[in-house]
């Protein structure tokens, strides 16, 4: 069977009409051959996400971003999604966009909701958020600290201008010649360090000496209190309280008057008679030493003793009389 130049010219048309839709829904990314699911998002900001960004999969990249167009009413963009998978995906799934790293562009994770059965359909719109990236989550902590930079700055400028307000020129120099003053005593302070370890070096062996005596005397002082702690303190006191006891039971016998030593320090009577009788021995021994002959006589010729007289100041006579 012969072929007419005319359908070979149509098969050819054809033919090349075929490859050049074939190419250019390949440069776009979609396979004519391949079975997709489109689903649609709805954001407020997408946050720089651009045509063909993948669509990932617990980071498994799962399909494209096909399109995006602006609510010209709302001001809400949507997003198609163009997916090729056999993955079952929720109604309830969300469809988040977030930045992979710094160089990369935004990007759509689709978190599967596996709680929620009812698979979404072709054409079907995902729940929609946006996950912070790394960069937008530093400048939002980077700006609260930059306020506060900024308003420690602003005060830090107050407070220098404050004090370039109270320091005139007379409180500068004072402040000067403060700083100079402590300067100088700064280095009088390290001339009196200095002399100090001067003192020190020099009576090093000294020093020790009397370190070493304070250690003995510390030894010497915990084996006497060791052998205080052998001596048995306790008992020792606990006699000497029972013997105070009774000599304050004595001292109160005497005070009552018991016994024949408080006889002695209470009877009135045996105190005068105690006087009385010391008053007599002393008139006893004076008149023995004034006439000695009347007690201790000796005569050889046979003198007659003379007759006792009482001596003049007899306090006991006239105490009788």
């Amino acid at each position: 069977m012969k072929i007419s130049r005319e359908i070979k010219t149509a098969i050819l048309v054809i033919a090349s009409i075929l490859l050049f839709i074939w190419g250019y829904s390949f440069l776009k990314g979609k396979d004519l051959f391949t079975d997709y699911k489109t689903f649609y998002v709805e954001y407020d900001n997408v946050e720089g996400l651009a045509t063909s960004a993948s669509v990932t999969l617990n980071g498994l990249v799962i399909g494209k971003v096909n399109s995006i167009t602006i609510n010209e009413t709302t001001g809400k963009l949507l997003v198609e999604l163009q997916l090729k998978t056999d993955f079952p995906i929720s109604k309830t799934s969300v469809a988040a966009i977030y930045e992979p790293g710094f160089i990369g562009g935004k990007q759509i994770a689709i978190h599967p909701d596996f709680n929620n059965k009812v698979l979404a359909v072709d054409g079907q719109k995902l729940q929609g958020n946006v996950k912070l990236g790394l960069t937008s989550s530093l400048s939002e902590k980077l700006v609260p600290i930059q306020e506060k930079l900024e308003k420690v700055m602003s005060n830090a400028d107050s407070l220098l201008s404050g004090l370039n307000n109270i320091l005139d020129k007379k409180a500068q120099e004072d402040l000067k010649l403060t700083l100079s003053e402590l300067s100088k005593t700064m280095v009088q302070f390290n001339k009196a360090s200095v002399s100090a370890n001067s003192i020190l070096d020099d009576n090093k062996a000294q020093i020790k000496g009397v370190v070493t005596n304070f250690n003995k005397v510390s030894s010497d002082f915990s084996k006497i209190s060791d052998s205080l702690n052998k001596a048995d303190l306790g008992k020792t006191v606990k006699n000497l309280n029972k013997t105070l006891a009774k000599v304050d039971g004595m001292m109160g016998d005497l005070e009552s008057g018991k016994g024949t030593a408080g006889k002695l320090l209470k009877d009135e009577a045996l105190y005068a008679n105690l006087k009385s009788t010391t008053k007599e021995l002393e008139l006893l021994l004076q008149d023995v030493r004034l006439y000695p002959t009347r007690y201790v006589n000796v005569s050889l010729f046979g003198k007659k003793n003379k007759p006792y007289v009482g001596p003049i100041n007899d306090s006991i006579s006239k105490a009788k009389n």
